[in-house]
């Protein structure tokens, strides 16, 4: 199995791909067709899945792993914890959108330049001490445990949940199944 930060860098790199993908364009500005829009909106809606699941399992545990390792692992923590906090809002009000919609573009701009900072907070302040911190054991045990809850994570994004693992045990499953539900019911993250 590949250990933790093998298993979060496919995520970035995944979630970096749909960004640059997006960012081509073309967008409502530029001039789009009604198929075109519908596309741009179903690409961000696979956006928000993937990193809605990436961003449970984070704080389910990776976080608590930063915090339990790392003398500056609560600091750490509690930075990442609060970006993720914001692009959750910012995901939440997106995914609400029309891609016709003026403020859609905006909002995807936001959270493009949120993530992308994010991700450079992790792998460049975060990996390399929790790297040396911890045995090759744990880091394969986290990364089983957030590539196995991929398939049980909430696709959609919940601001309001606190990020603590608690909170995201006890919640987590309850919003996965309704937004498994929701999306079944509504075709979102379909072919």
């Amino acid at each position: 199995m590949a250990d933790v930060f093998t298993v979060l860098a496919k995520d970035h790199q995944e979630v970096k791909n749909m960004l640059a993908e997006l960012e081509k364009g073309p967008t409502r500005a530029t001039g789009i067709s009604e198929d075109q829009l519908a596309l741009r909106k179903k690409m961000t809606q696979e956006l928000i899945i993937e990193e809605s699941k990436h961003e449970a399992l984070e704080e389910m545990y990776f976080w608590p792993a930063v915090r339990k390792h790392l003398p500056a692992g609560n600091t750490l923590a509690d930075e990442a914890t609060g970006q993720e906090q914001q692009a959750k809002q910012v995901l939440a009000d997106l995914d609400k959108l029309d891609a016709s919609d003026a403020k859609f573009e905006q909002l995807l701009a936001k959270f493009t330049i949120a993530a992308r900072q994010h991700i450079e907070f992790e792998e460049t302040l975060v990996w390399p001490a929790l790297r040396a911190a911890l045995t090759a054991e744990t880091a394969a045990e986290l990364g089983a445990k957030i590539a196995d809850g991929k398939s049980s994570a909430p696709t959609r994004p919940h601001p309001h949940t606190p990020p603590t693992p608690g909170a995201l045990k006890t919640a987590g499953p309850v919003a996965a199944a309704t937004d498994k539900v929701r999306d079944t019911i509504t075709g979102r993250g379909t072919d």
